[in-house]
């Protein structure tokens, strides 16, 4: 039997379980669910989905021309792949009853059973599950995208799909658990992440620190990539800032002033660290650049995220500043080592994430969220909060470090990472796809 007739088979028997699934539930629970909550995040909700597509075009935009489809598809296919596997058992290990705060049970929500008719979920009463759980999905689906960014033009498709699942479940799903389950370790020790900053940029970010190690190649000169399309980054960087109100503000989940302060900060942070990037730049004689612009946006974004409901609208300034200045000199000093992080996914989203992180513990005040928030940030003279979050910051840089290493050696082993020499030179898109800009 062929091995490219074995993911078929594997879809033909979950769609063959599916179908033995209750398909109509017993009773719908009606009961404390808002109209104006559900369509609010309705809307966020596809606005989180729409940041895949932009995200597929930020890529794509700086990188080789002959492997700009390859790349764009690699961040479509996580929306059909992770759709998927949500359905089956990824929404049940991240959001499951708790096995030790570790992991979520999966059979809980096992091919999405008691989903439509479940009771809302413990933290979102005003909307029905499914909702909470198809949000989530969004957010699961471009996590494992963003890793694309440092292994580009470099890796054999069918591997990257394997790495794909073995991350989400893996990776993505425990750390979900331990942040935003109330029975999740980091959730009790009052670690805060407002809407992914630890759980999505800090685990892509420091898994695409392991691969760009473990894809190396001591012998090759480092290239410099030329972007082949500049309006593709400003378009992508459009898309991800307009559904990254859906990122953060839903991440409310509900309508309401808290909703409408995350819009707010994410909005300051995300222009802040735009216009920081450029300065900076301009200040080290290199000439203002839309991709530095648009890089700049995006780390404001990955920054404010962690802390969008828990700080004010100035202190966003401060963070995107910051997430700005820190991760342009990252880049900078990563340029000159071996590491091969084609798009420089570890400087913006691992270190991103991790100054936004710990600019929540700093800056994070009660008078902004305090049904959510547990204590003030340190600037307000409180240490408890800061000394968590110090924790939670070994504890899952170690963790989605470490963890992505092993995966990579699996999938490497199961099927080899790296495209040949012949390959590279052809460009993915031909090589892998069959398909090109002049085809």
């Amino acid at each position: 039997m062929k091995k490219s007739v074995l993911p078929l088979i594997l879809l033909f028997a979950v769609s063959l379980l599916a179908v033995f699934q209750p398909a109509v539930p017993t009773t719908l629970v009606t009961e404390g669910i808002n109209s104006g909550d559900v369509a609010w995040m309705l809307t966020a909700t596809a606005l989180v989905l729409l940041m895949t597509p932009g995200l597929a075009y930020f890529y794509g935009g700086m990188i080789d021309t002959k492997n700009i489809i390859s790349t764009m598809l690699q961040s479509f296919i996580a929306m059909g792949v992770i759709s998927i596997i949500w359905i089956v058992v990824g929404f049940s290990l991240a959001f499951g009853e708790t096995i030790g705060g570790v992991v979520g049970n999966p059979t809980t929500f096992f091919m999405f059973k008691d989903v439509l008719d479940g009771k809302p979920w413990s933290l979102a009463p005003t909307i029905p599950l499914v909702l909470f759980a198809f949000f989530q999905l969004k957010f699961a689906i471009i996590t494992p995208a963003l890793i694309t960014g440092t292994f580009a033009e470099r890796i054999n498709f069918k591997s990257y799909v394997l790495f794909l699942i073995l991350f989400s479940l893996l990776i993505y799903a425990p750390l979900a658990h331990w942040t935003w389950h109330p029975d999740g370790f980091l959730f009790k020790l009052g670690v805060l992440d407002f809407a992914g900053g630890t759980v999505v940029h800090m685990s892509a970010g420091f898994a695409a620190l392991a691969a760009s190690i473990y894809l190396r190649n001591k012998s090759e000169v480092k290239k410099s990539i030329a972007p082949a399309n500049i309006p593709f980054v400003l378009l992508g960087t459009g898309l991800l800032w307009f559904g990254w109100f859906g990122f953060n503000a839903g991440s409310a989940l509900s309508a309401g002033v808290l909703a409408a302060t995350a819009f707010a900060t994410t909005n300051t942070a995300s222009a802040a660290a735009g216009l920081c990037w450029v300065l900076f730049d301009a200040a080290r004689g290199k000439k203002p650049s839309a991709l530095g612009f648009c890089i700049g946006a995006v780390v404001g974004l990955v920054a404010i995220t962690p802390a969008a409901g828990f700080v004010t609208i100035p202190s966003a300034i401060f963070i995107g500043t910051v997430a700005a200045l820190v991760s342009n000199v990252v880049v900078h000093w990563k340029s000159k080592t071996a590491l091969e992080d084609t798009l420089d996914v570890f400087p913006c989203h691992g270190v991103g994430g991790a100054v936004g992180m710990l600019m929540t513990a700093f800056l994070a005040n009660t008078a902004v969220n305090s049904a959510n928030t547990t204590g003030n940030g340190l600037f307000f003279g409180e240490t408890t909060l800061f000394k968590a979050h110090l924790i939670a910051l070994v504890v899952v840089v170690a963790f989605a470090f470490l963890g992505s290493l092993l995966l990579l050696k699996i999938t490497d082993l199961i099927s080899p990472l790296k495209v040949s020499a012949e390959e590279q030179e052809i460009g993915s898109d031909l090589a892998q796809h069959g398909e090109g800009l002049s085809s």
